[in-house]
């Protein structure tokens, strides 16, 4: 069994399921995972293997990183060795119990149900299934449990694998926008700079052309988004390397989708060309498809 440690972008979101036949009966586990935060496990096991919850609990800590994740093992025994007796401990102790329950009850003046046969029965380990080698069936348990893992790993990875896909073409979308903005900077200056001298017209020879060109530079400045262009590209390259890493990288990615966002905010924000709005826009649809991906990611 191998702990969790992998090269491949793995999704939260997957099911698995392995039965198995033994000489006491038939086993089954389901597993089942969702996005998380963390590693969030709830662990379901039939009342003759409650005890290998901690073990249980322990291999899937090892090889799943996050997620919210529903551990289900259902046991059936063989009609031949299904033969089932009390544990006739348990079951006087429980008797003990209820007739105090009772007196106490009358003394304080309650009118309290006599304990019934089926009231007993209904207690977790009042029967048990005869010649059953729980030590045994615990073993086989884990071994098949850790079959369901390698299904559950394998089916996140296919779908890891898709959702890298996904967000790698959105980000070759991205850098398409970014250069496309990088290379109108220039244009958008100088043609700032020709609508300001035809709005003057005649007006330009009583004004000082030192404030003119003040005025462009004070604009061009202000529409700069040089640093936002730089930024965004950044974020591409740290992107794109990030998907290739080791590990969990959900929450690293998580974090640089609103490193995207708010270079795109500012972006819009400095917009003086209806070109940019639009870029700007197109830009903040890509991200927010990336971060929808990016929620699946373990």
């Amino acid at each position: 069994m191998q702990e969790y440690q992998t090269a491949m972008t793995l999704s939260m979101t997957a099911y698995a399921r392995c039965d198995q036949d033994t000489q006491w009966g038939s086993l089954v586990w389901e597993l089942r995972s969702v996005n998380h935060r963390y590693l969030e496990v709830a662990v379901r096991l039939p009342e003759e293997l409650r005890g290998l919850e901690p073990q249980v609990r322990e291999r899937l800590g090892k090889r799943l990183g996050r997620g919210k994740v529903d551990c289900v093992l259902r046991f059936q025994a063989r009609e031949s060795s299904a033969e089932l007796v009390p544990d006739e401990t348990l079951v006087s102790r429980l008797i003990s119990v209820g007739r105090k329950f009772e007196a106490i009850a009358q003394d304080g003046g309650m009118a309290v149900r006599p304990l019934r046969v089926i009231d007993i029965l209904r207690w977790p380990g009042v029967l048990r299934v005869a010649g059953l080698d729980t030590e045994a069936l615990g073993t086989e348990s884990l071994r098949l449990l850790d079959r369901a893992v390698d299904e559950m790993r394998a089916t996140r990875a296919r779908e890891g694998a898709h959702l890298a896909g996904v967000i790698r073409q959105k980000l070759d979308a991205v850098e398409k926008i970014v250069e496309l903005v990088r290379g109108w900077l220039p244009e958008l200056v100088q043609k700032f700079r020709e609508r300001l001298m035809d709005r003057l017209g005649d007006l330009r020879k009583d004004l000082d052309a030192a404030r003119v060109e003040q005025e462009i530079v004070l604009f061009a400045q202000r529409a700069d988004v040089d640093e936002e262009i730089d930024r965004l590209s950044a974020h591409l390259t740290e992107v794109r390397r990030v998907l290739d890493q080791e590990g969990q990288i959900g929450r690293r990615l998580d974090f640089l989708m609103q490193e995207f966002n708010r270079e795109a905010n500012t972006l819009g924000s400095k917009a003086a060309d209806t070109r940019l709005t639009g870029a700007a826009v197109d830009l903040k649809v890509l991200i927010e498809q990336m971060r929808e991906q990016v929620q699946n990611i373990e």
